[in-house]
Order: structure tokens, then C-alpha cells, then sequence
């Protein structure tokens, strides 16, 4: 049965659909970026509060800056903008439909709609999902690039912005001049201090072409820290037919795990949804939370997955079921990155690591390697790297994660040890290759790579470390180096 309104009640009883009046909700969010990952998650957090009958003055607006997100808005436009969430547990499947997204701008190439969306008055959280690396970070000085061309079109022509942010400082130029105040601006994305690096992406932007707009942004809007956390697979063919075996033909279904988190500083300028009455948290220790969740998970799947892709192992719960892959992760995490962690309310970080463990073994999560280990270049600096530095400043073990970042390059090489080639799977591939091939007979051209290793490259303890595991590597294979690592005291 195809999704819409007007099937909901056809559909098998097993499955949860909206009980609130959908055309009764009026928009009060517009999320940019609307993939898996916001359907299932900050999506779902409202969908709860609207079936309690809360929030209904908080509905989705959905939007995209890219080409591509013209496909997803037809797809969505075509069923209501209802979504199907799956949650696979290890022996048990369940379904709900969920209804908080209303309307999906048009998508152009001067974001016109999109301005004029996010200008309406009624929009009070503007929320992105852009990816680790699309916040135009340098990543030698972590500061704003202001020198990419795409930022330097927007800064000329404010009024026909090309990326996410000009948008919305277009649209908030809009609210300032009309009188009618600032909105929340939002990162949903897995970064350190994701709300301050929004921050600084949208003022430093606004700053280049109007230092006036710049300060009443930084004076009237907000740039709440979170941290967000559920396991989201790409949808593809067997989640089609999943949705579709369940009696709901969902053009874009979501599959998930049933664990989420999300936690939050309560700095919404405009006001928000009451999230922490449907299992968010709201606290000034997001860093704590944040810090355990992006180095034990993001930088854990950054471990196992460049590993699953030399040795072809496809997904991330097969590469747990690897007896050498798991006692690898497990090491690193509870010698290497736990031990510059801080425990927050109900979880200390020895037992997060086996909660990450299990999520992460979850075989009904079909979560391929190649998925996880995309754009490395911005997911080690941001997840693996951090841990590193923290180990050489405290005097603590950096073997384990020297073997990590060995084996990224070693992915970077571009084929497996069975032969097959790895596909391009990072905006920097093209470089990246080219280093992580100089580097099979000349180890230190990986770490001479500052703008990812900053200070780390004049450090002997770690480049000493790493080229002696790059060169087993190349030597023996990734296996003969895991157990050396597993082996050693």
C-alpha cells in the first residue's frame, strides 16, 4: 500500500501511525540536510511529543542546498512528507510512520524559497545536518575557510547564496530589517562543539560582506551544543522490501537501532519543543557526553571500519563478529581513549564501551564499512585524532591508535589485500591516494599531512610508532599487525 494521509488507517494495526491532526500543524522548525539520520532522530523526538499532543506549532520544513535533494524532496512530496521508521533490534522488528514533517521547500539554485522560508516568522529553529565536513573548517588552524569558492560566492552575492549558511544569513538579514528577531540556529551534526563551529561559520561568513548583520547575529541568535546518537543505515533495495514486507510501500523508509540520544544546551533564543519529555536531555555537560559518544563510537567506527574495508569485510556488525577487528576496538577504546574520558550521570566510560560494543554487533543493523569509513579526512581529525593528543600529553599508550591511523592509510591506497579496489570514498581522495601510495615505501609522507596531524607530526613517540605499523602492514597485512598490537603488554 502506498504511504500517504490518506492510507494511514488501512495500514496493518502493528504499526503506530500519527495520532494528532496533521493539518492542524503549523511549521516552527525548518531542518536543512534531511536524510536518515534526522528522520530518525530529531524528527522522531518531535513525532513523540506530537502524539502526546504537545508541540503541534513545531512542525518540519524540510530543505536541502544540493542538487541532489530534489529526488528526496519528490519522494517525500509524493507520500505527505510521512516517513516509516524501522527499528531492528537483534531478534525483533517493529514499525511507526511518523508525521512532524509537513512541507519540503523547493530546492534551487539561489535558495530563494529557502530564504523566504526560514525568514517567515513562525520558524524559530533553523537545524542542519550537513555532514562532519561541511562546515567550511581549515583543517590545519580549525578556524573558517574563508578562501573556498563556494564561501567566497556567498560573500559576494548575499542575496543568491549557493551553501546552507548564506542562506540563513540571508534570511536572518530578512528577519533584521523587518523587525521581527532571530532564530535558533542548530547543528545536529557529529562535531565537538557542533553549535560553537556553527557559529562560527555563520558569523564569520556574515562578517565578510556585513560586520553590522555579523554582530546582530552574534548578539540575538543562539548556537546550542548537542550531541546526537543513533545508528541510521543508508536506505537501499533490502529496506525497500523490508518496509514493503511490513505492508507499507515507502519510497525512502528508515531503518534504525532502537537505542537514541540526544542531548542539548538549553540556549534557544526563540524558544523549543519540551524534547526532554520524550528522553532528551538538556545540560550545560554536553562536552562530557559529546567527548565519550564521538571517541569511543564515531572514532570506534573509524578503527573498525578501515579495517573491514582493507580485509573486505562489508559491514560493521561482521567486523565485531572478526575475533581480531573487536578485541582491537576494545583495547584501543578502554587503554587508549577511555582513560581521558569523564563519566556523566548514569554512565561511566568502561561501560560505554560495551554498550558501543553490543550497538555496534547488532547484525540486523546492515551498516556497510564503506558508508562508515567515508570522508575519513574529516573523521579522524574530528573522532580518532583528539585521543591521540590527549595520550601524548598525559603520557598514556598511542600504539593502538598509531596502528589505527596506519591502517586509514593503508586504506587509502586504494585496493584491498584480496586485490579488489577500494572506490574513491573521501572529497580528498584524489590526494589522499596519492600520499597513502608514497607513503608504502616512505611512511612520514602520510603524517606530513598537517592540516590533519598538526603538532603530532613533529612528535617522535607517534611517527615512530606509525611508520612501524604502516610498514607491517604493507609487510604482513592488517591481521599479522592487529595481533602484534593485541599481543603486546
Amino acid at each position: 500500500m502506498n504511504l500517504s494521509q490518506e492510507t494511514l488507517r488501512a495500514l496493518p494495526t502493528s504499526i503506530q501511525v500519527p495520532q494528532y491532526d496533521r493539518s492542524a500543524l503549523t511549521p516552527g522548525i525548518v531542518h536543512i540536510g534531511l536524510g536518515n539520520f534526522h528522520r530518525a532522530h530529531q524528527a522522531w523526538y518531535l513525532h513523540r511529543l506530537m502524539q502526546d499532543g504537545q508541540a503541534q506549532d513545531w512542525a518540519i520544513i524540510g530543505a536541502g542546498v544540493r542538487a541532489g535533494d530534489s529526488a528526496q524532496r519528490d519522494r517525500l512530496k509524493a507520500q505527505d512528507y510521512l516517513t516509516t521508521l524501522i527499528e531492528l533490534k537483534p531478534s525483533e522488528t517493529s514499525a511507526e510512520v511518523t508525521g512532524s514533517m509537513i512541507d519540503f521547500v523547493p530546492v534551487e539554485e539561489d535558495n530563494a524559497a529557502l530564504i523566504a522560508q526560514m525568514a517567515n516568522p513562525a520558524i524559530r529553529i533553523v537545524s542542519l545536518t550537513v555532514t562532519e565536513g561541511g562546515y567550511f573548517i581549515d583543517p590545519a588552524t580549525k578556524g573558517f575557510d574563508n578562501t573556498h569558492l563556494d564561501i567566497l560566492h556567498d560573500a559576494a552575492h548575499p542575496a543568491t547564496p549557493k551553501t546552507a549558511f548564506g542562506a540563513m544569513i540571508a534570511a536572518l538579514r530578512i528577519r533584521r530589517d523587518a523587525g521581527i528577531g532571530a532564530f535558533t540556529c542548530m547543528s545536529c551534526d557529529n562535531l565537538q562543539g557542533n553549535g560553537d563551529i556553527l557559529r562560527q561559520t555563520v558569523t564569520s561568513l556574515a562578517r565578510m560582506g556585513d560586520s553590522d548583520l555579523a554582530d546582530w547575529i552574534e548578539t540575538n541568535c543562539t548556537f546550542p551544543n548537542s550531541m546526537v546518537d543513533c545508528i541510521v543505515p543508508a536506505t537501499g533495495p533490502n529496506e525497500l522490501k523490508l518496509a514493503q514486507s511490513l505492508g507499507i510501500d515507502d519510497a525512502s523508509p528508515v531503518t534504525h537501532e532502537s537505542f537514541r540520544q540526544w542531548v542539548i544546551e538549553d540556549k534557544f533564543c526563540a524558544g523549543r519543543p519540551e524534547w526532554d519529555k520524550v528522553g532528551a536531555t538538556f545540560t550545560d555537560r554536553v562536552h562530557d557526553y559529546e567527548a565519550m559518544k564521538i571517541r569511543v563510537l564515531n572514532g570506534g567506527h573509524q578503527i573498525v571500519a578501515n579495517a573491514g574495508e582493507v580485509l573486505s569485510i562489508a559491514t560493521i556488525a561482521e567486523c565485531l563478529a572478526h575475533d581480531q577487528i573487536a578485541a582491537f576496538f576494545a583495547k584501543v577504546a578502554r587503554k587508549e581513549v577511555v582513560p581521558h574520558l569523564a563519566a556523566v550521570p548514569s554512565m561511566v566510560p568502561t561501560e560505554y564501551v560495551e554498550l558501543i560494543k553490543e550497538r555496534f554487533s547488532n547484525p540486523r543493523i546492515v551498516d556497510t564499512t564503506r558508508r562508515v569509513a567515508f570522508d575519513g579526512s574529516s573523521r579522524h581529525p574530528g573522532f580518532v585524532i583528539p585521543s591521540i593528543k590527549d595520550g601524548i600529553a598525559n603520557g598514556t599508550s598511542v600504539s593502538g591508535l598509531a596502528l589505527a591511523e596506519a591502517i586509514w592509510a593503508r586504506m587509502c591506497a586504494g585496493h584491498r589485500e584480496d586485490g579488489s579496489e577500494i572506490e574513491a570514498n573521501d572529497p580528498f581522495w584524489d590526494d589522499l591516494n596519492t600520499v597513502a601510495l608514497d607513503a608504502k615505501s616512505s611512511p612520514e609522507k602520510w603524517l606530513s599531512q598537517r592540516k590533519y596531524y598538526g603538532e603530532l607530526v613533529d612528535n617522535p613517540l607517534f611517527a615512530e610508532a606509525f611508520a612501524s605499523w604502516l610498514r607491517m602492514i604493507w609487510d604482513q597485512g592488517v591481521e599479522a599487525a592487529i595481533a602484534r598490537y593485541l599481543r603486546a603488554e
